[in-house]
């Protein structure tokens, strides 16, 4: 039996995509988590095969959790499941050691599948999202810039991202006059929204 663990914070769709998982003749939802700071000690405590792994979930992302298991159990495979297809999103996926990434409106069967390629050794990859990532290019912004436009994103000062982050007040200036140029952005708040949109937060 392929042992599978499911890392949703939608009980609903949770609790669907273990009942669709689960009429599979090979394979057993052994664990299901709601955050994704219990992704990796779920993995550990249940042995699991597969993880299937929403990216927006409390605690921490799907991509940080990827790259956690991908660190510390890298036998595991990781399959991405998300319902912003993003092309920033599929790249940080990847980078963080995602097998397979697929938009969660995926029939039953191409998810059953995937499941079964990582399982060979094989990537999947949405071909709509993959050549929307491919168009789009990587993300012009450095960690730090995202740091920044992360921490702007609830309208603090910069005075307050300096103190939160550990940065004078110039440095954020400059980090967050960078990212909205790269961005083509008029001010942070279109910066934030750009990059969000592009799943470069």
């Amino acid at each position: 039996m392929i042992r599978l663990l499911l890392a949703e914070d939608q009980s609903m769709v949770r609790e669907a995509l273990a009942a669709l998982l689960g009429l599979e003749p090979d394979f057993e939802v052994v664990a299901q988590v709601a955050r994704g700071d219990e992704v990796l000690a779920a993995a550990r405590a249940h042995e699991v095969d597969v993880a299937l792994l929403d990216i927006e979930m409390p605690g921490m992302t799907g991509i940080e959790a990827a790259a956690a298991l991908h660190r510390e159990l890298p036998k595991l495979k990781i399959v991405i499941l998300t319902t912003f297809g993003r092309p920033g999103y599929l790249r940080s996926a990847m980078e963080s050691g995602a097998d397979a990434f697929l938009v969660k409106d995926a029939p039953a069967a191409q998810l059953a599948a995937a499941v079964r390629t990582v399982l060979a050794g094989e990537r999947v990859i949405d071909p709509t999202l993959a050549a929307a990532a491919l168009a789009e290019g990587a993300n012009p912004l450095t960690d730090r810039e995202r740091d920044v436009l992360r921490a702007a994103a609830n309208g603090a000062t910069n005075a307050e991202l300096a103190r939160s982050l550990c940065l004078s007040q110039g440095t954020v200036r400059n980090y967050l006059s960078m990212a909205i140029q790269k961005l083509a952005a008029r001010n942070r708040a279109e910066a934030v929204g750009i990059a969000r949109e592009k799943g470069w937060l």
